[in-house]
């Protein structure tokens, strides 16, 4: 099951990038994949296209990272991230609950 989405605050804990934080952009659950904003940034030779008019050259975009080398970053948790749970809410809606502060997770904010 997948426990970060899409605009989710995230570090990196393992790799050449450890400790840097950024914003998910896109998640790909089959590959087990997601990208970060600003993080994993790869270069790549493009050839030019005159169909979409694009210039050749070399263009810098970010790569996927595994799911498993990035932590939700929780403000009030100890070391500032946390694993992720899930509980029914008063509603009987299914919620992430970040396991160290106990507190419901929202996409896109930080709690």
């Amino acid at each position: 099951m997948q426990r970060i989405k899409k605009g989710d605050l995230v570090r990196i804990i393992s790799g050449d990038e450890a400790t840097k934080e950024g914003v998910v952009l896109q998640v790909f659950p089959k590959k087990q994949t997601a990208i970060v904003e600003g993080l994993n940034i790869v270069k790549i030779h493009q050839k030019p296209d005159q169909k979409n008019q694009n210039k050749g050259g070399i263009i810098s975009k970010e790569a996927p990272i595994k799911l498993s080398k990035l932590a939700l970053v929780v403000v009030k948790a100890p070391q500032g991230i946390s694993k992720v749970s899930y509980k029914m809410n008063k509603n009987n809606k299914k919620v992430r609950i970040a396991k160290k502060t106990n507190t419901e997770v929202i996409a896109g904010k930080k709690k």
